[in-house]
């Protein structure tokens, strides 16, 4: 199976979801991207590592990890996104240490949260691209990024969670869509798994 290299292409939220967030990743070479449901805290850790601007006053676990990781001489040379299974993403970090490399299973938003502190590239299979991911309606949608306001609206929560049992497939199938056109990340990500539970 081919890999695929993956960019951050920010962190999306909703007013209509509670407590988790989407993490907006999109192919190099190409038009899909793959929003990746996480919670609040690897939310923030996300962002505030790509917002340079931004120090936290004690370290955060991820950055930590890091530190840890530098005193001794371990380095994390890529992130795998390898398996996705009823909605949840599964990720290895590929790491080396005097010149041996080791394989570690993580979350894929601590995995990601890590790969922004080391440089390090990110990866999927085009398998788990062709089932997870969503082509964006234009190539000219302007461009996310975790800015100062929204590390700040990470941790201020938003209203409760939607079901969607009561929706027909071709009724998500049409929310999944105008998601999309709307840019609204989280949910169709949360559409598109409810949709792929019921392919099933």
């Amino acid at each position: 199976m081919s890999l695929v290299r993956l960019n951050i292409k920010g962190i999306s939220y909703s007013q209509t979801q509670s407590g988790a967030y989407a993490l907006v990743l999109n192919e190099v070479d190409g038009e899909r991207t793959l929003p990746i449901i996480i919670g609040a805290f690897e939310a923030q850790s996300i962002a505030i590592a790509l917002e340079k601007e931004i120090k936290p006053p004690r370290p955060l676990t991820h950055d930590l990890f890091k530190t840890f990781s530098d005193r001794f001489q371990i380095k994390v040379k890529q992130v795998i996104i390898h398996k996705l299974v009823d909605g949840v993403f599964y990720s290895s970090l590929i790491c080396e240490r005097d010149r041996i490399e080791e394989i570690i299973d993580a979350r894929t938003s601590d995995a990601i949260a890590l790969a922004t502190r080391f440089n390090a590239p990110i990866f999927t299979y085009e398998n788990i691209l062709d089932k997870a991911g969503i082509y964006l309606k234009s190539k000219e949608e302007p461009e996310m990024e975790a800015s100062k306001i929204e590390v700040e609206e990470l941790l201020e929560g938003t209203p409760d969670d939607t079901s969607y049992q009561d929706f027909t497939l071709a009724e998500l199938n049409n929310k999944l869509d105008e998601a999309v056109a709307n840019e609204d990340y989280e949910l169709a990500a949360k559409l598109r798994d409810e949709i792929s539970k019921r392919q099933k």
